[in-house]
Protein backbone atom coordinates (compact mmCIF):
# COMPACT_ATOMS: atom_id res chain seq x y z
CA UNK A 1 0.00 0.00 0.00
CA UNK A 2 2.82 2.37 0.23
CA UNK A 3 3.50 2.94 -3.20
CA UNK A 4 0.13 3.95 -3.79
CA UNK A 5 -0.50 8.06 -4.43
CA UNK A 6 -3.42 9.00 -2.25
CA UNK A 7 -3.90 12.56 -3.43
CA UNK A 8 -3.85 11.45 -6.60
CA UNK A 9 -6.06 8.49 -6.01
CA UNK A 10 -8.11 11.26 -4.65
CA UNK A 11 -8.55 13.47 -7.37
CA UNK A 12 -9.34 10.56 -10.12
CA UNK A 13 -11.91 9.14 -7.94
CA UNK A 14 -13.50 12.56 -7.44
CA UNK A 15 -13.18 13.16 -11.23
CA UNK A 16 -14.90 10.22 -12.20
CA UNK A 17 -17.60 10.02 -9.98
CA UNK A 18 -18.10 13.57 -9.63
CA UNK A 19 -17.77 14.14 -6.16
CA UNK A 20 -17.14 18.19 -6.18
CA UNK A 21 -17.26 20.91 -3.23
CA UNK A 22 -20.83 21.24 -3.55
CA UNK A 23 -21.68 17.50 -3.07
CA UNK A 24 -19.16 17.51 -0.26
CA UNK A 25 -21.24 20.54 1.64
CA UNK A 26 -24.13 19.07 1.11
CA UNK A 27 -23.81 15.64 2.63
CA UNK A 28 -21.96 17.31 5.61
CA UNK A 29 -25.04 19.79 5.79
CA UNK A 30 -27.53 16.42 4.69
CA UNK A 31 -25.15 14.91 8.50
CA UNK A 32 -27.44 15.57 11.16
CA UNK A 33 -31.19 14.79 9.17
CA UNK A 34 -30.09 11.31 8.03
CA UNK A 35 -27.76 10.38 11.04
CA UNK A 36 -31.03 8.94 13.07
CA UNK A 37 -31.64 6.80 10.32
CA UNK A 38 -28.06 5.51 9.46
CA UNK A 39 -28.34 2.59 12.02
CA UNK A 40 -31.65 0.93 10.36
CA UNK A 41 -30.45 0.89 7.38
CA UNK A 42 -27.39 -0.60 8.56
CA UNK A 43 -30.14 -3.38 9.89
CA UNK A 44 -31.61 -3.60 6.48
CA UNK A 45 -28.31 -3.48 4.78
CA UNK A 46 -27.51 -7.23 7.02
CA UNK A 47 -30.73 -8.27 6.63
CA UNK A 48 -30.01 -8.24 2.81
CA UNK A 49 -26.80 -9.92 3.05
CA UNK A 50 -27.77 -12.53 5.66
CA UNK A 51 -30.15 -13.20 2.90
CA UNK A 52 -28.13 -14.23 0.13
CA UNK A 53 -26.42 -17.82 0.85
CA UNK A 54 -22.36 -17.07 -0.74
CA UNK A 55 -22.37 -14.10 1.64
CA UNK A 56 -22.79 -16.58 4.43
CA UNK A 57 -19.13 -17.53 5.09
CA UNK A 58 -18.07 -13.61 5.51
CA UNK A 59 -20.77 -12.94 8.09
CA UNK A 60 -21.16 -16.21 10.31
CA UNK A 61 -20.55 -14.90 13.60
CA UNK A 62 -19.06 -11.20 12.59
CA UNK A 63 -22.37 -9.94 11.84
CA UNK A 64 -22.65 -7.65 15.09
CA UNK A 65 -19.03 -6.18 14.89
CA UNK A 66 -19.63 -5.47 10.94
CA UNK A 67 -22.81 -3.51 11.55
CA UNK A 68 -20.49 -1.41 14.01
CA UNK A 69 -17.89 -0.63 11.53
CA UNK A 70 -20.75 -0.18 8.96
CA UNK A 71 -22.18 2.14 10.71
CA UNK A 72 -19.27 4.09 11.36
CA UNK A 73 -18.47 4.39 7.75
CA UNK A 74 -22.10 5.75 7.10
CA UNK A 75 -21.33 8.58 9.18
CA UNK A 76 -18.30 9.19 7.28
CA UNK A 77 -19.87 9.47 4.11
CA UNK A 78 -22.00 12.10 5.56
CA UNK A 79 -19.66 14.05 7.62
CA UNK A 80 -16.09 13.46 5.58
CA UNK A 81 -13.31 14.65 4.99
CA UNK A 82 -13.62 13.09 1.80
CA UNK A 83 -9.80 13.63 1.44
CA UNK A 84 -6.40 11.45 0.58
CA UNK A 85 -6.76 10.05 4.32
CA UNK A 86 -10.41 8.78 3.43
CA UNK A 87 -9.20 7.10 0.36
CA UNK A 88 -6.65 5.48 2.05
CA UNK A 89 -9.05 4.17 5.01
CA UNK A 90 -11.05 2.91 1.82
CA UNK A 91 -8.35 1.98 0.35
CA UNK A 92 -7.27 -0.35 3.68
CA UNK A 93 -11.17 -1.72 3.77
CA UNK A 94 -10.82 -3.18 -0.03
CA UNK A 95 -7.34 -4.48 1.13
CA UNK A 96 -9.16 -6.25 3.91
CA UNK A 97 -11.72 -7.54 1.66
CA UNK A 98 -9.12 -8.96 -0.55
CA UNK A 99 -7.62 -10.56 2.19
CA UNK A 100 -10.44 -12.19 3.04
CA UNK A 101 -10.75 -12.93 -0.21
CA UNK A 102 -14.37 -11.57 -0.52
CA UNK A 103 -15.57 -11.16 -4.29
CA UNK A 104 -15.12 -7.73 -5.81
CA UNK A 105 -18.55 -8.36 -6.89
CA UNK A 106 -19.92 -8.16 -3.67
CA UNK A 107 -18.48 -4.82 -3.13
CA UNK A 108 -20.41 -3.30 -6.00
CA UNK A 109 -23.59 -4.94 -5.32
CA UNK A 110 -23.40 -4.22 -0.83
CA UNK A 111 -22.55 -0.56 -2.65
CA UNK A 112 -25.98 -0.56 -4.62
CA UNK A 113 -27.66 -1.76 -1.37
CA UNK A 114 -26.45 1.08 0.70
CA UNK A 115 -27.38 3.66 -1.91
CA UNK A 116 -30.82 1.94 -2.78
CA UNK A 117 -31.61 2.44 1.17
CA UNK A 118 -29.95 5.71 2.02
CA UNK A 119 -31.96 7.29 -1.26
CA UNK A 120 -35.06 5.70 0.30
CA UNK A 121 -34.20 7.50 3.36
CA UNK A 122 -33.57 10.74 1.63
CA UNK A 123 -36.98 10.79 -0.11
CA UNK A 124 -38.98 10.51 2.59
CA UNK A 125 -36.81 13.53 4.53
CA UNK A 126 -36.57 15.72 1.69
CA UNK A 127 -39.96 14.40 -0.30
CA UNK A 128 -41.20 18.31 -0.13
CA UNK A 129 -38.23 19.50 -1.52
CA UNK A 130 -38.05 17.73 -5.01
CA UNK A 131 -34.84 19.59 -6.36
CA UNK A 132 -32.98 18.79 -3.23
CA UNK A 133 -33.72 15.74 -2.74
CA UNK A 134 -31.98 15.07 -6.38
CA UNK A 135 -29.19 17.32 -5.44
CA UNK A 136 -29.04 15.23 -2.06
CA UNK A 137 -29.19 11.46 -4.09
CA UNK A 138 -26.48 12.89 -6.82
CA UNK A 139 -24.36 13.75 -3.71
CA UNK A 140 -24.94 10.22 -2.09
CA UNK A 141 -24.04 8.38 -5.85
CA UNK A 142 -21.06 10.38 -6.13
CA UNK A 143 -19.30 9.83 -2.62
CA UNK A 144 -20.37 5.85 -2.66
CA UNK A 145 -19.02 5.59 -6.10
CA UNK A 146 -16.17 7.33 -5.07
CA UNK A 147 -15.85 4.60 -2.08
CA UNK A 148 -16.04 2.23 -4.23
CA UNK A 149 -13.21 3.18 -7.06
CA UNK A 150 -10.72 3.76 -4.20
CA UNK A 151 -11.72 -0.01 -2.67
CA UNK A 152 -11.58 -1.32 -5.72
CA UNK A 153 -8.62 -0.07 -6.49
CA UNK A 154 -6.87 -2.35 -3.94
CA UNK A 155 -8.42 -5.35 -5.74
CA UNK A 156 -6.20 -4.00 -8.57
CA UNK A 157 -3.32 -3.83 -6.75
CA UNK A 158 -3.47 -7.57 -5.59
CA UNK A 159 -4.00 -8.55 -8.92
CA UNK A 160 -0.58 -6.69 -10.35
CA UNK A 161 1.34 -8.15 -7.24
CA UNK A 162 0.23 -11.59 -7.81
CA UNK A 163 0.94 -11.62 -11.21
CA UNK A 164 4.69 -9.73 -10.44
CA UNK A 165 5.21 -13.00 -8.18
CA UNK A 166 4.20 -15.04 -11.00
CA UNK A 167 6.34 -13.83 -13.18
CA UNK A 168 9.04 -13.68 -10.87
CA UNK A 169 8.62 -17.07 -9.75
CA UNK A 170 8.57 -18.31 -13.64
CA UNK A 171 11.84 -16.49 -14.56
CA UNK A 172 13.62 -17.01 -11.46
CA UNK A 173 14.62 -12.98 -11.04
CA UNK A 174 15.13 -11.69 -7.50
CA UNK A 175 12.47 -9.29 -6.04
CA UNK A 176 15.70 -6.97 -5.38
CA UNK A 177 16.63 -7.37 -9.07
CA UNK A 178 13.33 -6.60 -10.72
CA UNK A 179 13.46 -3.26 -8.55
CA UNK A 180 16.30 -2.50 -9.49
CA UNK A 181 16.00 -3.04 -13.44
CA UNK A 182 11.99 -1.09 -12.98
CA UNK A 183 14.21 2.18 -11.39
CA UNK A 184 16.65 2.33 -13.69
CA UNK A 185 13.93 2.18 -16.57
CA UNK A 186 11.53 4.47 -14.90
CA UNK A 187 14.15 7.67 -14.51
Amino acid sequence: MSDIDFEQLTGYAKQFTGLGPEQEALLAELSPLIQPRLAGITDSFYEVLQGIPKTQPFLDGRVDSLKQTHLKWMEQVFSGPWDAGYAQAMYHVGDVHVKVELPVEFMAGAMTLVGVRLNEALGELLKDDPARLTQACTAVNAVLGFTLMVMQQSYESSRLAEELERFLKITGMSRTLFDNLASAYIK
